[in-house]
Parts: C-alpha cells; structure tokens; sequence
C-alpha cells in the first residue's frame, strides 16, 4: 500500500504543489489549511507520516507538534520552516519532529525524508508488536522465539521430552543448547530430579573419566578420599554431556560401554555402579564428518543421536533478534537500577541487519554493554558496539553486465559453496543439506 501524507500549510498552493508531487512519487496525500483540521485527521485516518509548515496562523507548527506527539506518538512528523532559520529546526525536534526540511522544498530530499519518516514508523510498529509478543511468553520454558525455525523446536521439544531417547543438540556455539537441554528436562518426568550438565571440552583427558564416572579412594594422586562421577550426581534425572564432540577417543568406547549396560566403574575401582539417568549431549561439531575422518566413534554416535534437535543460529532467526535484545534489555536494566525501557527504531534495525557470529551469546553482551553505556531512556545508536554499528553484509557476487566480468557456472558454484559453508560455520551436513547435496557430492566439490 501506498503511505498516507498528511500536509498542513496555510497556503492553499503549497499544499496542493505538493500534493501533486508527492503522488508522483508514489505517496497518497491528504491536506489542511490548519493545525485544527490537521488533528482530526491524525486521530480519525490511518496517516503514516506528518508534513507540517512552522509558521501558520493560530495553532502553529510547533504546538501542532507537540499535539501530534502528545496523541499519537507513532506517527512521524517532518517540519518544514525557512531556510536557515536553525534555532527554529531545533525548536521543533524538541517538541518532538521526527525531522525537518528548509524552504523552498527540494522534492527530492522532501521525498527521501518523508519515506524515512515511514520506514521509521513501520520499525517501531514492529518493534511494539515484538515487544507485545515477549509480554506473551512465546517461549518454551527457558527458550524465548517466535520464528518458524524456533517453533518447530518448540513443537519437536513438546513431543520428546517426556520420553526416556537419548537426545543429541546440535547447533553453533552460542545459540543455546545448554538452554534446550534444561528445556527437555524441565518437561520430563525427570524434572524434579538433579540436571547436570559438564563441558567435555573444558576439562583435561586425564580428568574425564574420573569426573564421569568418579573415582575411590588412592585412585590416583589427590584422591583423598572417594568421589560421586556425574553419572551418579545425576541419579534420576538428566546429564548433559555438552561438546561431546571434543572427547577424547580413548574415552569413548569407555562411555559406550556405560550407556550400554547402564552401569560405571570408579577409576580405581573394581565393582561397577548401576545408575539412572536419562543423557542428553550437544556439540557444534559436525559428528559425521567426524565419524568419515576417524575422530569419533560411530557406534556410540548411533547410540546418542537417536534424535537430533538443531538449534537455528541467530541470523536465521528473523525478528527474534529483536525479541530477545527486548528480553535481556528489561533483565540488565533491572539489574542496573537504570530507566532503560526498550530500542531505538533504529538500533532495531542494526541489530536485525548484523549477522551474529557469536549468536545468542554475543546478543547478550552487546544488549549488556548498551544498558550499561546509554544515558537515554531508549537505547541508542551510539550504545552499541563499532562491529555492530558499522556492520555491512556480504553478498556472493557473480558478476555484472559487462561481459570482461562474468565468471564460468563452475566459479559461480565454488562461490555459492563457500558463502553456504561460512554461513553454517563450516558444518558440511549442514551445507549439503542447504545445497541439496549428498555429503559425497560436496566433498568432491570441494576436492576440485
């Protein structure tokens, strides 16, 4: 739909001089020769933005909008006043204009302002109908989104996680797949029962197993005295065994061996102990190219990925970006004791054109670091992060109309190939699913 511009002007030409242009360029105009007029119309007619003379008999500009902004705040409202009357521009930014043009009107400047102002209304449109839709909890216990790709993991989540499969999580690192592991568990039968989770990348290969499966006393040096494994910690309710793909390969026909027969041995033990627990791993690795490459066991891969779960990255996600920036905004601002109550209109829409390496986790730190940083009521621009602000996407260029520039469909393929990889962090089952591949096709693509 074509937006609707509201003009007030006394001068009946000027307003029909503009009229005529501005539908020209694509906007419906409606106009008023006062200020009286003009706010009906706001409060009556869906007006998407406001464009208003400063000088006019009666209720002048500025008071019209400080009107405008008292009533109906979401609609923008562009000032026109005379050419280099600057305390008077600024006057009106401080009555609450969105911007202000000079006279005599420049119809292009006025025409790029005007479709400013409605890109600005629509963002806070939706950044209001996001904020709303947070206020529902469209979450899944701890998990907070509303894209497709998060309620087909709501949907996935509901219908496993009373179950008593094995579950693998698999996603990059940052999207939160310790989150969907408390998830499982907080709907399952086990919920009452301890969850407990260990990062299988974090501890030293000589330590694994002992922290697993524990150890008696004199096991080895420092083992004063004899210690419960994880296994055991988690007795009737959930283990998460998070960067499963970073185990060592000594240890993974031991950890087979314990999911079959549903018993551990102590290191420095010599009588095994029956447990019960329901396990659940991650990883952001790809398992199997890891399995192809000899790094990971197949046996015990089948024996975890009875069902996989993938968590979607970030810049997959669309508008959840925002909704979750809304989320650790009001839980930092809290915190801090601070006034903050949401976005900018246009931090929304920086925060939705960067493409979120770092993934939930790196959202957090930078809706943290603005909260911190910002002296206004609504984060700003100049809040976030130089990355963040100065972000400009790539694109797989293939080539324009000059001949001397276009490439063979061989190159065009290699290109599109390694923007999928990078995209999916280097995830080839991931990339040829995307691609429509099988995971040999690729490989030899990728040989070539």
């Amino acid at each position: 739909m074509r937006p609707l511009v509201l003009i007030v002007d006394d001068e009946r030409s000027m307003c029909e001089l503009l009229e005529t242009d501005l539908k020209l360029r694509q906007f419906d105009v409606v106009w008023h020769t006062s200020a009286e007029e003009g706010i009906r119309t706001v409060l009556e007619q869906p007006v998407d933005t406001v464009l208003t003379d400063l000088k006019m008999p009666g209720i002048d500009g500025l008071e019209f909008c400080r009107r405008i902004v008292e009533n109906r705040p979401d609609i923008p409202v562009v000032v026109m006043t005379a050419f280099g009357s600057l305390d008077t521009a600024v006057a009106a930014i401080r009555a609450g204009a969105y911007d202000f043009v000079t006279k005599p009107v420049e119809m292009d400047l006025l025409a790029l302002t005007l479709q400013r102002a409605v890109d600005h209304r629509e963002l806070q449109e939706k950044v209001k109908i996001l904020s709303q839709a947070a206020e529902r909890a469209t979450r899944f216990e701890e998990l907070i989104g509303a894209s497709p790709a998060m309620q087909r993991l709501y949907d996935q989540l509901a219908r496993v996680a009373d179950t008593e499969t094995s579950i693998l999580i698999t996603g990059e690192s940052g999207t939160g797949k310790e989150l969907v592991a408390r998830s499982l568990h907080a709907r399952s039968r086990r919920r009452d029962r301890p969850f407990v989770a260990v990062n299988c990348a974090a501890l030293p290969d000589t330590l694994l197993e002992s922290e697993l499966f524990g150890h008696s006393k004199g096991a080895f040096t420092d083992a004063r005295s004899d210690r419960k494994g994880l296994f055991a910690q988690a007795e009737g309710g959930t283990l998460l065994l998070d960067e499963i793909g970073e185990m060592p390969l000594a240890m993974q026909p031991k950890l087979l061996r314990a999911l079959e027969e549903g018993k551990v041995r102590p290191v420095g033990s010599d009588r095994e102990l029956s447990f019960d627990v329901r396990l659940v791993t991650a990883t952001n690795r790809d398992l199997e190219t890891a399995v192809e490459e000899g790094r990971f066991r197949e046996d015990l891969f089948f024996r975890i990925n009875v069902i996989q779960l993938d968590m979607p990255p970030l810049r997959s996600r669309g508008t959840d970006t925002l909704l979750l920036a809304q989320h650790y905004l009001e839980l930092f601002a809290a915190r801090a004791g601070k006034a903050v109550e949401g976005l900018s209109g246009a931090v929304a829409e920086k925060l939705l054109n960067y493409s979120w390496p770092g993934n939930v986790r790196e959202l957090r730190n930078v809706v943290e670091r603005a909260v911190a940083l910002t002296r206004f009521n609504k984060l700003a621009v100049e809040d976030l992060p130089e990355k963040v602000r100065e972000y400009r996407s790539s694109q797989v260029f293939i080539g324009g109309d000059d001949p001397s520039e276009l490439v063979p469909l061989e190159e065009v393929e290699r290109r599109y190939i390694d923007h999928v990889l990078r995209a999916v962090d280097g995830n080839k089952t991931v990339a040829a699913r995307i691609l429509g591949l099988d995971r040999k096709t690729l490989y030899r693509k990728l040989q070539h």
